[in-house]
């Protein structure tokens, strides 16, 4: 007995022990994406059970508080060990002051990531890589199919063909455009979708390299199309804001609704029993190419001061595999920009295809990395300018005069 009591007490200790030796390490994982937990989660349970050794916890905060949140955690040193972070210019103001691990080093797999993708979590002070990029975005126009059937209605490709089914569907006593204009940062998305058909493919490298600036006929041009939209638009747009636009659409009260690809899971949670399509913005003449807008949405990088750096690493390479890819784009229903990542929902697919005639999105890609940003001057303007209160010239005019106070291409 007292042999058998003896055994029992050495298999407890050797499996406390062990059970010791197996404890966990837990990382935290921060995002702004609080409508992906349960995706995210359902990702992160996979990557445990062949990483048995540590637990992953992902944290979300409300969108509009993430980058304070980012900011304070991070100066705090109390942020998460993996972070999920802006491009661009808002990821430029956590990489520059030390705060992301460089990842070039660590995560091989950022060599076969487009360059488009890269270049938007690379610091442009020290040419280093210090996110793994997550998704693109590209702008789009959200179509209601049952609508357009209604209607005998097929998607337009030209600018005419665009404002006459515009009318058809207003003589119908349907909504045509859910869009209102009470969403500044939803303005620029509005601007963004329609307005490369008519200032050309060319203009962002021009503009970027100061070339021309924003008084260039050809974006006073584009703006000035947009105001023939007015008549189309959602009743009372100045006041309809873009939460009031998404249930337009997704309620059928509206046939159109201009958006990002990432609406695409929005809309299909909304209302499931919606029946809609996507097209590009439509050509300013026939026989012209129909461009869209893009951009890299943010990526995944490493807090520096993390304690636990390297599982935090093996995490982030992680997200940097085609299997990572494929969950991403078949749960999120989201382009990722990892290699070889195939597109099994049509609208993907979609999208995938009208990025080979992709410019990028003007302000946020070339004009967000200094105060006054682009995306600001241009979103406080166009209000006004729907509404009559400034034309597009001077709109032209004031955001050029606005980023010349620190771009010195401008200046010139």
């Amino acid at each position: 007995m007292k042999g058998t009591l003896r055994t029992l007490l050495i298999a407890l200790l050797v499996a406390v022990i062990g059970g010791l030796a197996l404890a966990q390490t837990k990382l935290t994982f921060w995002s702004w994406r609080v409508e992906d937990a349960d995706e995210y989660n359902q990702i992160i349970a996979d990557y445990q059970a062949a990483h048995p050794g540590v637990e992953i916890e992902f944290v979300t905060f409300q969108a509009s508080d993430y980058a304070t949140a980012l900011s304070a955690g991070l100066s705090a040193g109390e942020a998460g060990d993996i972070l999920q972070v802006r491009a661009y210019g808002a990821f430029e103001t956590v990489a520059e002051p030390g705060f992301l691990l460089p990842l070039d080093d660590k995560v091989p797999e950022l060599q076969d990531f487009p360059e488009l993708a890269v270049n938007g979590e690379r610091l442009r002070s020290d040419g280093r890589v210090y996110a793994v990029p997550f998704a693109s975005q590209t702008l789009l126009i959200y179509y209601n199919t049952d609508t357009f059937d209604q209607l005998g209605l097929t998607p337009p490709e030209t600018w005419d063909e665009f404002l006459a089914t515009a009318q058809t569907i207003k003589d119908a006593g349907i909504i045509p455009i859910a869009n209102g204009t009470a969403t500044a940062w939803m303005d620029e998305v509005f601007t963004g979708m329609f307005a490369p058909n008519f200032y050309g493919p060319e203009f962002f490298d021009e503009v970027v390299a100061g070339e021309t600036d924003f008084t260039d006929e050809r974006f006073v041009g584009a703006l000035a199309k947009l105001l023939e939209l007015r008549p189309y638009m959602a009743p009372d747009f100045a006041g309809v804001d873009y939460a009031t636009a998404q249930n337009l659409f997704a309620n059928g009260l509206a046939a159109m609704f201009v958006g990002g690809s990432w609406e695409i899971a929005n809309f299909r949670d909304l209302n499931p029993d919606l029946n809609f399509d996507i097209m590009p913005g439509p050509a300013a003449a026939a026989g012209q190419p129909r461009l869209v807008s893009s951009f890299l949405d943010g990526g995944y990088a490493v807090n520096a001061a993390s304690k636990h750096q390297q599982e935090a690493v093996e995490f982030v390479r992680f997200l940097a595999t085609k299997q990572f890819g494929q969950q991403f784009v078949d749960l999120l229903s989201n382009v990722s920009p990892i290699p070889g990542v195939e597109f099994n929902d049509p609208l993907l697919a979609k999208i995938n295809d009208f990025n080979q005639n992709a410019t990028p999105y003007v302000f946020l890609v070339g004009f967000r990395y200094q105060s006054p940003t682009g995306s600001t001057l241009i979103q406080e303007r166009l209000p006004g300018m729907f509404a009559g209160d400034i034309d597009p010239a001077q709109v032209g005019r004031e955001v050029t005069d606005g980023i010349a106070t620190y771009y010195q291409p401008f200046q010139d």
